[in-house]
């Protein structure tokens, strides 16, 4: 099984927003939303919109929307 995560991640490291699922085109959708919605002053402070794959849902943050 393929999952798509996505993350937006502020200078931290801490995940601001979290979205998980297995749908290819609706994963990059929502990875383009995730990092047209980080402003100029997000992006030169460090925040960052990250997708990534995972095998398993055990993978995901548990604070992740999961959406199947």
């Amino acid at each position: 099984m393929t999952i798509w995560v996505n993350e937006q991640i502020d200078p931290s490291g801490m995940i601001y927003a979290c979205i998980a699922c297995c749908n290819e085109s609706q994963a990059k959708d929502c990875h383009e939303s995730f990092a047209n919605n980080l402003t100029e002053k997000q992006k030169a402070d460090g925040w960052t919109a990250i997708l990534r794959i995972v095998d398993s849902w055990d993978e995901v943050p548990v604070n992740a929307l999961k959406l199947d």
